[in-house]
C-alpha cells in the first residue's frame, strides 16, 4: 500500500525531504495556460478543516513541461502529474504530453461540470491520447459516485481518485461577509472524512479499479478505515499543512493498527467493510 500527498498540499521543490517520503508524489493540477488564480483571500481555517479557494493557480503547461518536471523528477520518486483543463481536449494535449508518469485527471475542479457522461468523454479523449496509467479523480458532491466510476472505467481509466474537496464557505465573525475572495472554495480536512469513506466505499462496489482513498486522513487508523473500504492506496492532503512529518508517522501508526486486529499485513483488512454491510449490532451490546 502507498501512501502519496493529495495534489496542492505539498510543494515538493520546497519540501524536497518531505515528498522523497511518500510513496510517488502528485503535483499541482496543470492546465493548458498559465493561470494566475483566485483573488485573496485563497485560505481559511475553519472549525473541522480548511478552506481553499486557489484557482488552479500554475504556470501552464509548457512551462511546467519545460522547467517544473524536470526539477520535480530529480527528487527520485515516482511522479503522478494532475491534469486539469476546461474540455476534452484541453486534457488529452496535456496527456499527450507527458512520458514515464502516472496521470491524475482532476475531472473535479469547479471550473468542469461533474456528471457521468462528461467524466466519461474526458477519459475517454485521454485514453486515445497515452498509453500512460490514467487515475480519474472525482467529486464528493456527486450522489452517485458508483455510476461515475463505473463511466470512467468503461472509458479507460486504470484507477480512481477519491475524493477532492467538496465546496464550502466561511463568514467572518463580525461582518458576516464570505472570507474567501471568491466567497466559497474547496473543503478538506477531519470533516470530509466519513464523506470520502461513503464514496470510497461506493466505488469499490461498483468496480475492481485500484482506488487511491483521501479525505480527512490523520492518522494510521483513518488509513486503515480507508483501507477497510476498499481503498488500494491513500493520499494526505490537510495534515502536511500542520505536519510535514505525517508520512512517516502514519506508516507506523498503520503498523500498529494492523498488528493490534492480529493482522500481519494490511491486505489482510482490505474491503472488509464489505464482507457483513447489513450486520446488526447483538443484542448484548444494547443492554445497559
Amino acid at each position: 500500500m502507498r501512501i502519496l500527498n493529495a495534489s496542492g498540499c505539498l510543494d515538493a521543490l520546497t519540501a524536497p525531504d518531505v515528498a522523497r517520503s511518500l510513496d510517488a508524489f502528485v503535483s499541482k493540477t496543470v492546465t493548458p495556460l498559465r493561470r494566475e488564480g483566485n483573488p485573496p483571500v485563497r485560505i481559511a481555517e475553519t472549525e473541522a478543516g480548511m478552506l481553499n479557494s486557489i484557482g488552479l493557480a500554475n504556470p501552464g503547461r509548457d512551462r511546467f513541461l519545460a522547467e517544473t518536471l524536470p526539477r520535480l523528477r530529480e527528487l527520485g520518486v515516482p511522479l503522478w502529474i494532475s491534469v486539469g483543463g476546461f474540455s476534452a481536449s484541453d486534457y488529452a494535449e496535456t496527456c499527450a504530453a507527458l512520458e514515464d508518469v502516472t496521470i491524475e485527471l482532476n475531472l473535479s475542479c469547479p471550473n468542469v461540470e461533474e456528471a457521468a457522461h462528461t467524466a466519461g468523454e474526458i477519459v475517454a479523449a485521454c485514453r486515445d491520447a497515452t498509453s500512460l496509467p490514467l487515475y480519474a479523480k472525482l467529486s464528493p458532491a456527486n450522489w452517485d459516485v458508483g455510476e461515475v466510476a463505473r463511466a470512467v472505467e468503461a472509458a479507460g481509466a486504470d484507477g480512481l481518485s477519491l475524493v477532492n474537496t467538496i465546496r464550502g464557505m466561511k463568514l467572518d465573525e463580525r461582518t458576516l461577509a464570505p472570507v474567501l475572495g471568491p466567497a466559497v472554495g474547496g473543503y478538506s480536512g477531519p470533516a470530509l472524512k466519513p464523506i470520502a469513506l461513503a464514496a470510497v466505499f461506493a466505488a469499490r462496489r461498483a468496480v475492481d479499479l485500484p482506488i487511491v482513498g483521501m479525505g480527512g486522513i490523520r492518522t494510521g487508523r483513518d488509513v486503515l478505515e480507508f483501507v477497510a473500504a476498499g481503498a488500494n492506496d491513500v493520499a494526505l492532503g490537510t495534515i502536511l499543512f500542520a505536519d510535514p512529518e505525517a508520512p512517516a508517522r502514519v506508516r507506523d501508526e498503520l503498523e500498529a493498527e494492523v498488528a493490534a486486529l492480529g493482522c500481519s499485513h494490511v491486505d489482510e483488512v482490505r474491503g472488509i467493510a464489505h464482507a457483513s454491510p447489513n450486520r446488526q449490532p447483538q443484542v448484548e451490546t444494547l443492554k445497559p
